[in-house]
């Protein structure tokens, strides 16, 4: 039966959304490292019937529980992050990952002789050609493990929840999520687990499982496929394990929520998701919404309606990814405002990642634009009629006071962005702190650059390195008469 007494308000979703970030919620799980090598393939090798990388960069990111973690952070979230990695060169580049994440407060033991999980996927354009892991799948020594359970005891005690993210590599093998969970309970916290295995008597006592279809199907040794077989099978699982509720994932067929006595509040979420072009994470972007959501005191349904809808974002996006305040408030109400245009250079780069394999033409240009004028405008028109998208580089309130002087800019960075973010014309809103794009060029590789005809192309900053990769550099007809400084000039008259 559904659940009338909890209906889910569109309108009431926003509040949801920005109540997000009063949550604080402990992981404890696998962390791993993933990479990504990105590239294009133009031949195949002489040496075997494969074909060639041509890589064009590498990026690094956490993984695993770590990922659950980027996910609470991106939603606003601080979070406490129990885990352990090797004594290797990866264990160093993951403990520094998080280390440089807002908000967390990382305990990440290293014990010596283990390897860290590493994930390395190589990618060409939009495919993804080969997954090569290494990894230990082995338990930690007793004494890491005391410790570890330990310190996830004393953390969980400022937190409103506890996630335990098992991806099966060792930590929490045996009677460790028993312990933590009960850790859990005896601070009066809410535990939620994405689970491994087939034994899921070894989360009792947890507040909700999150397994997907097959994993369901797995637990519980019956068929899937259709709502009604995934309502008996997380039925069965509830009384199995001992638990208060189950979210099962169910990919394109959205998810279902199975809370109360004996299963009998029952929610289907169709999928979100408008086109997917990466899996990978989906299931920690669930998990880290459905415990902020919690953790902010959320009812379950609306927990598990913000996470359906995290996950249609993540999808969307090209490697492990996240879903963040921004971009959740714009599927809810996509007239919420233009600051959604304006984004940081990460999401930056997930978006333009994004049009790039929807085979969009990506143009760039920059500027101050401090008291936008129409010259302004016909330089951004002109850019955009040249691409399909248009990102434009802000200089910050820093750099364009060293390059114009103290008394400027007049307007500050958010107005600046605010306007250009409601122009019809540009598509994204990138601020900078340097004094020239050319970082944020390397970082975006646009398809096109954009600037004035009063440069010459020799001068265009990153123009040779946009002409490297393929794109073009393009010299914008100039609007006689307006300019930014004169204007500002006349006005001290």
């Amino acid at each position: 039966m559904s659940d009338p007494a909890m209906p889910i308000d569109d309108h009431d979703l926003p509040a949801a959304i920005a109540a997000l970030k009063r949550a604080s919620v402990l992981v404890v799980g696998d962390a791993m490292l993933d990479r990504y090598v990105y590239g294009h393939v133009a031949r195949i090798s002489p040496e075997a019937p494969i074909p060639v990388l041509a890589v064009d960069r590498e990026i690094a990111m956490p993984g695993g529980a770590g990922n659950v973690v980027r996910n609470l952070t991106a939603l606003g979230a601080a979070a406490a992050f129990v885990s352990l990695v090797g004594d290797d060169e990866a264990g160093q580049t993951l403990t520094a990952l998080i280390g440089t994440q807002p908000g967390v407060e990382p305990w990440l033991l290293v014990e010596a002789g283990r390897v860290t999980t590493v994930k390395t996927r190589f990618v060409a354009g939009a495919q993804q050609l080969l997954r090569a892991d290494r990894e230990t799948l082995a338990r930690p020594e007793p004494r890491t493990t005391e410790k570890l359970i330990r310190i996830a005891a004393e953390a969980v005690a400022a937190c409103a929840v506890m996630v335990i993210s098992d991806y099966a590599k060792g930590l929490l093998a045996g009677e460790t999520p028993q312990r933590l969970i009960a850790a859990a309970k005896a601070a009066g916290r809410k535990v939620v687990v994405d689970p491994k295995g087939a034994d899921y008597g070894r989360y009792r006592g947890a507040d909700l499982l999150t397994p997907n279809r097959r994993e369901l199907s797995e637990a519980t040794g019956m068929p899937t496929r259709s709502d009604s077989e995934v309502v008996a099978a997380a039925r069965k699982l509830i009384a199995r394990a001992g638990v208060e509720a189950v979210l099962c994932t169910r990919s394109e067929d959205g998810m279902t929520l199975l809370a109360g006595k004996d299963g009998g509040i029952v929610r289907h979420f169709p999928a979100e998701a408008r086109e997917v072009f990466d899996v990978s994470g989906a299931g920690d972007t669930v998990v880290a919404v459905l415990a902020a959501a919690l953790g902010a005191g959320l009812a379950l349904p609306v927990a598990a309606r913000l996470a359906n809808i995290a996950a249609g974002i993540v999808v969307g996006k090209i490697g492990t990814a996240v879903a963040r305040e921004k971009e959740l408030l714009a599927a809810v109400a996509p007239d919420h405002g233009s600051g959604g245009k304006v984004a940081t250079l990460e999401h930056a780069i997930e978006l333009v990642e994004r049009w790039r394999r929807q085979g969009l033409r990506v143009g760039f240009t920059n500027g101050c634009f401090d008291l936008l004028h129409p010259g302004h405008i016909h330089l951004l028109e002109q850019s955009r009629a040249a691409c399909d998208r248009l990102v434009v580089g802000l200089n910050s309130d820093a750099s364009v006071a060293r390059l114009k002087g103290p008394t400027r800019p007049v307007q500050p960075e958010a107005a600046r962005a605010q306007v250009l973010a409601s122009l019809g014309a540009v598509d994204l809103v990138v601020p900078f702190e340097e004094d020239t794009p050319l970082a944020l060029i390397s970082a975006l590789r646009p398809d096109l650059l954009v600037k004035g005809a009063d440069y010459t192309r020799e001068k265009v900053v990153g123009g040779d390195l946009v002409e490297s990769w393929g794109g073009k550099v393009m010299l914008a007809r100039l609007l006689p008469g307006h300019s930014t400084t004169a204007t500002v000039t006349r006005l001290k008259r």
